[in-house]
């Protein structure tokens, strides 16, 4: 299993080359590219919240209590709630996620459970989908991108330290096949968690619609374009003038 410091150092790097895609491929803004390269950074130890180690688990928590209501600000400024009453939903969050989160974690989970799988790691992109809003979804699926890639950093990570190579032999370890798993012992929390996940799929699955027209908008204007820049381009036949015989 890998190392706490090992899942940040690993989610970290990828967090960085994801950042610079957002700049250089996706053209999206430095402080868009900032905030997906940090959730890809944090988001490596997202798994780890169903540890029993005491530090990990708390510096998770008290950081997910502050990215939960920034993510949730803009839709709630977008509902045109008054200001009052977004400060006391975004404080009553905080203090959910800080406190009363943490100790359900604690109770329903165990180590290395349905949290520390890859419909986990599907929930965890669809639940930022769905918390933050944007004019553009692009924005939005690059967030939830980064969340999905640094969870799933961590569980490869996993998996490959649950390899020990002794000599000339591969030998896995009580841990090898844990991490990216679809499927617990627990028949109880593999439905809880594929639950969820329907849930979240479906509420998704509804602003998809206005996602799709977008999409259709710009692959419409990337064939008028091109349509463009090829008449721009061929070349005119001139027909020759012909002698008189």
């Amino acid at each position: 299993m890998a190392s706490y410091r090992g899942h940040l150092t690993f989610s970290s790097i990828l967090g960085v080359g994801y950042g610079a895609a957002a700049l250089y491929y996706w053209e999206l803004d430095v402080i868009t590219a900032a905030l997906g390269a940090g959730l890809t950074a944090a988001s490596g130890m997202l798994p780890d919240l169903d540890s029993d180690s005491g530090v990990p688990v708390r510096a998770l928590f008290g950081g997910a209590a502050v990215i939960i209501p920034l993510l949730m600000l803009p839709r709630l400024l977008r509902a045109q709630l008054p200001l009052e009453q977004v400060l006391l939903l975004l404080a009553s969050v905080h203090f959910f996620v800080r406190y009363g989160a943490s100790a359900l974690f604690k109770k329903v989970t165990v180590h290395r459970g349905m949290f520390h799988s890859v419909p986990a790691m599907l929930i965890s992109g669809l639940a930022v989908f769905l918390l933050y809003h944007h004019a553009d979804d692009l924005v939005r699926y690059y967030l939830a991108g980064g969340v999905m890639l640094g969870f799933l950093s961590h569980l490869v990570l996993d998996e490959l330290c649950s390899v020990d190579i002794v000599g000339a032999k591969v030998k896995l370890n009580q841990f090898a096949g844990t991490a990216l798993k679809f499927f617990s012992p627990s028949w109880g929390a593999t439905a809880l968690t594929y639950l969820i996940l329907a849930c979240l799929a479906y509420t998704a699955a509804q602003e998809f619609d206005g996602a799709r027209t977008q999409l259709q908008q710009w692959q419409q204007k990337a064939l008028n374009v091109g349509s463009s820049l090829g008449k721009a381009t061929t070349p005119v036949r001139r027909e020759g003038f012909r002698s008189a015989p």
